[in-house]
């Protein structure tokens, strides 16, 4: 029997709020969050080690130059190296006091990408998509309901960007040397579940997770077209990253937040047939 596609979980280890996968082939590291269990998570060699945060934290981005992170956390953006977390960017006059940071990536150029969202569920959802570069802070989409997913075709000239509550995936014409985006459109709407984080294989295809519906999606990044629909065993799939040494084994999180399911909240991995692209690190 083939082994791709066959999704089978890593470990038994639940977590609240698993997100924003992410594999350095410079480590041969998975990194991820568990943003309600406030911790950094890292798979290497087999082993699992976390790190206990102080706050909430929506992504975990990987520097360029150090095995440490710039971590997306409910206030700011603070980096975690050495073993020890430092405020870099203070966001609290940024946000509103009960936002958060959500999922994030850095591009090509090492600039920061963020999103802004509610924290709780006492207010309307609401945030915005916010690109951080060289000391200057900027909102690239403005008035989103849930930033996610993230990712930039090979050549550099479309951004790819899911607004959960707008149950979108969105595409953009991009610059890459300036970082703006513009003639944004709709790729494709979801009519089952919402579109949760996503990434990019070496063939500009979209790998989407999806909040509520027990699925990772493979879509044209051309037409928004579905390729492939693959089950996964958790009902909450929030995220997916391409990882290991051929960068063909596809990391799945998922939420285990009021679910009680064998696997709801694990940590997945399955084979696939197509490469990967490496992330890009964070340069701060």
């Amino acid at each position: 029997m083939s082994e791709l596609f066959k999704v089978e979980a890593v470990g038994s280890e639940k977590y609240t709020l698993g997100e924003g996968p992410c594999y350095d082939p410079r480590y041969k590291r998975l990194s991820w969050v568990d943003i309600v269990g406030r911790k950094l998570l890292f798979l290497k060699d087999g082993k699992k080690e976390s790190v206990d945060l102080p706050q909430q934290v929506g992504a975990a981005i990987p520097l360029a130059g150090s095995d440490g992170f710039a971590l997306a956390m409910e206030d700011g953006i603070y980096l975690y190296k050495d073993g020890k977390i430092d405020l870099f960017l203070d966001l609290k006059n940024v946000f509103k006091d009960y936002w958060r940071s959500n999922d994030a990536k850095a591009d090509a150029k090492g600039r920061l990408w963020f999103g802004a969202s509610v924290g709780d569920d006492d207010h309307e959802a609401e945030g915005n998509l916010y690109l951080y570069n060289n000391g200057k802070l900027d909102i690239k989409v403005a008035d989103t309901k849930i930033s996610n997913g993230m990712a930039w075709s090979a050549d550099k000239k479309k951004f790819f960007f899911s607004d959960s509550l707008k149950y979108a995936v969105f595409v953009y014409d991009y610059d890459e040397e300036s970082g703006s985006i513009s003639g944004g459109k709709v790729l494709f709407i979801v009519q089952d579940g919402v579109p949760d984080g996503l990434t990019i294989d070496s063939e500009d295809n979209l790998w989407v997770a999806f909040w509520g519906g027990s699925r990772i999606e493979k879509r044209s990044g051309e037409t928004g077209e579905l390729l492939k629909s693959i089950p996964i065993p958790a009902k909450q799939v929030t995220s997916c990253c391409f990882g290991d040494d051929d960068m063909k084994t596809l990391y799945i999180t998922t939420a285990a937040t009021g679910l009680e399911g064998e696997f709801d909240g694990c940590l997945f991995k399955m084979r696939t047939d197509v490469e990967g692209v490496t992330p890009d690190y964070c340069l701060v």
